[in-house]
C-alpha cells in the first residue's frame, strides 16, 4: 500500500502574526520606548523585547518600601499607613489592600510559597495567606525588623541590633535568636547558607550564617551602610547606601570580586536571571552580572525595594510602584 504524507507549512503565516504583534514596528527601525536599550525581538513572546519601560507606574499605599512576588501577584509593604498592596503583575490591577496596623510602620515583605510575611517597626512579624490577605499570626522579634528571607523552611528576620531571629514558616513559632554584626538590615538565602547584610554609618559587613544553628562561618567587609543584599546563583549582591556602591561576592569564600558605583544613594537589589537591578535615589540601575557594568541608569528616584517576577523589574518609589 503507498501512503502519501502532506506537510504543513506554516512558518509564512508565524512571521506574518509575529509581525503584526504590538512592538513589531518598532524593531523594524522606528523609535523604540523611552529610555530603552539592546533591543532584543527574540523576547516578543514575552510582549517585553526592550530592556527597560521607565513609564509605567501603579498607585500602591503610602511610601513603599518592601517588595515581593508571590508567583502571580506583585505585593509592598507601605510604610506610611500600615498597609500591604496587592497587584496583579501581568497588568497592574490594584486587587486588594490589607490593613497591618493603624499607624504601624512596614518595612519588609516575604513570600513562603504560600503566605506573606511582613516586619514591621512594632517589633512584629504578619503572616498573611496570600490567597486571601487573611491575618494567620503576628509574631514578636527583635527592635526594627527589617527585609528578611524564607530558607524553605524557615523565616529570617534581622533586627536593628544585633540579632537574627528564625521563626519557623508553618506556626511562627521562634526557633532561636542569634547574634551577628551590628545593625543588620537584610538577609538573603544562598541555598545552603544565610547571609545577613549589618552596618551603620561608620562601616559595613556581611556575615554567613548556618541556618542550622544561626552559628556564624564567617564575616566579610562590604561598604559603608549595606542595606540589601541579592543572591545570583553563584554571588552576594549588596547595596552601600553610605558610599554609593555595590559590592559582589564570592559565596563559597566571601572573597570580594567587586566593587561598582551606582546613582546616589543605592537601597534594593534584585536579579532578573541575567542581570543585577539596583534603586536608588536617582534612578534604578542595571548591572551585568559577570562584571558589574553599569548596562543603563532609568528614571525612578527614590527607589526602595526592587523584586522580578519573570519578566519585568518592580521598584518601589514614593508613592507607586513602577515597572521596569
Amino acid at each position: 500500500m503507498q501512503h502519501r504524507f502532506t506537510v504543513l507549512v506554516v512558518l509564512p503565516t508565524l512571521l506574518l502574526v509575529v509581525a503584526a504583534l504590538p512592538g513589531w514596528a518598532q524593531t523594524r527601525g522606528a523609535s523604540a520606548p523611552a529610555n530603552a536599550t539592546a533591543s532584543n525581538p527574540l523576547k516578543v513572546a514575552l510582549l517585553h523585547w526592550y530592556a527597560a519601560n521607565t513609564t509605567t507606574s501603579f498607585s500602591v499605599g503610602d511610601d513603599p518600601l518592601g517588595v515581593a512576588f508571590d508567583g502571580a501577584n506583585i505585593w509592598t509593604a507601605n510604610s506610611g499607613d500600615g498597609t500591604v498592596t496587592k497587584l496583579a503583575a501581568n497588568d497592574g490591577t490594584m486587587l486588594a489592600t490589607y490593613t497591618i496596623g493603624a499607624g504601624y510602620q512596614l518595612y519588609g515583605i516575604t513570600f513562603d510559597g504560600a503566605n506573606m510575611w511582613v516586619s514591621s517597626a512594632a517589633g512584629t512579624v504578619t503572616k498573611l495567606q496570600a490567597s486571601t490577605g487573611k491575618i494567620l499570626g503576628t509574631f514578636a522579634v527583635g527592635t526594627n525588623p527589617s527585609f528578611m528571607a524564607f530558607d524553605g523552611a524557615n523565616i529570617w528576620v534581622p533586627n536593628g541590633t544585633t540579632t537574627l531571629t528564625k521563626l519557623r514558616a508553618s506556626d511562627g513559632k521562634n526557633l532561636g535568636n542569634f547574634t551577628v554584626s551590628f545593625s543588620p538590615m537584610a538577609v538573603a538565602f544562598d541555598g545552603t547558607n544565610i547571609w545577613v547584610a549589618c552596618g551603620g554609618t561608620s562601616g559595613g559587613v556581611v556575615s554567613k550564617v548556618s541556618p542550622s544553628n544561626g552559628a556564624v562561618l564567617g564575616t566579610y567587609s562590604v561598604g559603608t551602610a549595606p542595606t540589601a543584599i541579592a543572591f545570583d546563583g553563584a554571588n552576594l549582591w549588596v547595596t552601600n547606601r553610605g558610599d554609593g556602591t555595590v559590592t559582589k561576592l564570592q559565596a563559597s569564600s566571601g572573597i570580594v570580586l567587586g566593587t561598582f558605583s551606582v546613582p546616589l544613594l543605592p537601597f534594593g537589589v534584585a536579579f532578573d536571571g541575567a542581570n543585577i537591578w539596583v534603586s536608588s535615589a536617582d534612578g534604578v540601575a542595571k548591572l551585568r552580572v559577570s562584571d558589574g557594568a553599569n548596562l543603563g541608569t532609568f528614571p525612578g528616584g527614590n527607589g526602595a525595594g526592587v523584586a522580578f517576577d519573570g519578566a519585568n523589574i518592580w521598584v518601589a518609589l514614593s508613592h507607586t510602584l513602577g515597572k521596569y
